[in-house]
C-alpha cells in the first residue's frame, strides 16, 4: 500500500512536467536536484504520517477490550479522525471500509461485554442460551464509512421461553443505549434489536421469515424492505454457529421463494438514476439543491441494490459489493469489462460519498447526500456519468433476466 501511495504521489507531482529526458531544456542541474530532493522529502513525510497513523490505530484497537464504557466514544472519535485524515491522503475506499468495519466490530463486541456485566450486576443473569449479534446495511457489507448508525439484529437459541424473550429485550435496550453513547447513532429506520422485528429466538426468526416470503403479512412494502436489509446480514459477535444458521436460512428462503426475489429485482431495476437526456448527468433544476443530485439515492444505492440481486440469485456467499461483483464475473454473470467498470463505478461513487461526509464532519455543509457534479473537474464528472451509464445497463440486464414487465 505504501509503494502504491508513493507512486501515486510521485505521479501527481510530476504529471504536469515535460518528458524528464528533455527537462534540461527547461531546468538547470541545480534546479533538478532541488526538485528531486523536494519530492523525496514529501514522500518521506507522507510515509512517516502513515506509520504514525498505523501505530496509533494498533494502539487504540488493542486498548478497546479493557476500555470502560465512558471512554469508548473518545476512542471511536480518535479512530474516525485517523481514517478521515488517511482518506484525504490516499482516497482509498477499500482501506477505509476495512478499517472502519473492523474497529466498529471490536467496539460493538466490547459494548456487548459491558452490557452483559451491567445486567449481571443488576441481578439479571443471562439465560443458558447461545446468542449472536448480526449486522446489516453497510456494516453487513463491510462497507462502513465515517458516519455510521446502528443496523443490528439479535438472534438467540430456542427453549428459553418468555423469560429469555424478556431478558433479550432488556439486554437489547441497554445495548442500543450503550452503542449510542459510544458513537453509533440510532437507526432512523429503527433497524435495531429494541424493535421486536429485529430480535428473536431462532425459531421465532424462522417463523417471521416464512411469513414474509409467503406473503402472509399485510404491509408488503415494509416486509419486502426487511428482506432486502436481511440480504446483507453478517456475523459480528457472539455464537457464530447460531448466526450462520440464521444467515443460511435467509439466503435459502430468498432463493426458494422466487416471487420474493422477483419483487426485490423489480424494485431494484425501477430505482431512478441521475441520468437525463442523451445519458447526460441530471441535476435538480430548482430548490435548495439546484444543480445537485442525491448521490446516494440516484447513483450509489441502485448499484449496491442491483449487484445484491444478482448475487442472491446466483447463490453467492459474499455480502461486500466489490466482492460480489468479482464473484459474479468469475461465475459468468459479468464480462471482464462490465465487472471492471462496475468496480470502478462503486469506488468513484463511494469516494464522493465519503468526501461529502468529511464536509459535514468539518462543518462545511449540512448535507452528506447531494453532490454538485459541475464543481468537479471534467474528467471526474465523466467518470461519474460513465458509472451511471453502466448501472443503467445493469438494471436493464436484470430487468430482462427476471422477465419484469
Amino acid at each position: 500500500m505504501k509503494n502504491v501511495l508513493h507512486a501515486d504521489k510521485l505521479h501527481a507531482l510530476t504529471g504536469g512536467l515535460p518528458d524528464l529526458r528533455q527537462i534540461t531544456r527547461f531546468c538547470t542541474a541545480h534546479e533538478i536536484s532541488t526538485f528531486l530532493r523536494s519530492i523525496s522529502a514529501s514522500l518521506e513525510q507522507d510515509r512517516q504520517r502513515m506509520a504514525d497513523w498505523n501505530s496509533k490505530l494498533r494502539e487504540l484497537d488493542q486498548s478497546i477490550d479493557s476500555t470502560p464504557q465512558q471512554d469508548l466514544r473518545r476512542i471511536h472519535d480518535e479512530l474516525n479522525q485517523i481514517e478521515l485524515e488517511r482518506f484525504l491522503m490516499t482516497c482509498s475506499v477499500s482501506a477505509l471500509h476495512h478499517s472502519c468495519t473492523h474497529y466498529r466490530d471490536v467496539l460493538a463486541k466490547r459494548a456487548m461485554t459491558l452490557v452483559a456485566a451491567e445486567m449481571e450486576s443488576a441481578g439479571r443473569s443471562k439465560p443458558d442460551l447461545p446468542f449472536a449479534l448480526v449486522s446489516m446495511g453497510s456494516d453487513g457489507r463491510e462497507e462502513q464509512t465515517l458516519i455510521t448508525d446502528q443496523d443490528y439484529l439479535i438472534v438467540y437459541g430456542d427453549g428459553g421461553g418468555a423469560e429469555a424473550d424478556q431478558y433479550f429485550l432488556d439486554y437489547s435496550t441497554l445495548l442500543v443505549d450503550r452503542l449510542e453513547e459510544a458513537g453509533f447513532k440510532r437507526c432512523t429506520g429503527d433497524i435495531m434489536p429494541t424493535n421486536q422485528t429485529w430480535r428473536g429466538s431462532l425459531s421465532q426468526w424462522h417463523k417471521r421469515l416464512l411469513a414474509i416470503v409467503r406473503y402472509e403479512v399485510e404491509d408488503y412494502a415494509k416486509n419486502m424492505m426487511d428482506m432486502i436489509v436481511l440480504s446483507d446480514a453478517r456475523y459480528v459477535a457472539g455464537d457464530r454457529t447460531l448466526a450462520d444458521e440464521l444467515i443460511t436460512t435467509i439466503r435459502e428462503m430468498e432463493r426458494e421463494f422466487s416471487r420474493v426475489l422477483w419483487g426485490m429485482a423489480k424494485a431494484a431495476t425501477e430505482m431512478k438514476l441521475a441520468l437525463g437526456f442523451m445519458k447526460r448527468l441530471w441535476t435538480e433544476s430548482s430548490g435548495e439543491h439546484k444543480g445537485e443530485f442525491n448521490l446516494k439515492l440516484l447513483a450509489w444505492a441502485p448499484l449496491v441494490m442491483n449487484v445484491r440481486i444478482l448475487s442472491i440469485n446466483q447463490g453467492l456467499p459474499a455480502t461486500n459489493t466489490v466482492q460480489r461483483i468479482t464473484l459474479l464475473e468469475k461465475e459468468g454473470s459479468f464480462s471482464a469489462s462490465m465487472a471492471s467498470d462496475l468496480r470502478a463505478a462503486y469506488h468513484v461513487l463511494t469516494k464522493h460519498r465519503i468526501l461529502l461526509q468529511i464536509k459535514v464532519i468539518k462543518g462545511i455543509q449540512n448535507d452528506s447526500y447531494h453532490l454538485n457534479p459541475y464543481e468537479l473537474p471534467a474528467e471526474e464528472r465523466e467518470r461519474i456519468r460513465h458509472a451511471l451509464v453502466r448501472i443503467d445497463e445493469l438494471q436493464k440486464m436484470i430487468h430482462t433476466n427476471f422477465s419484469i414487465v
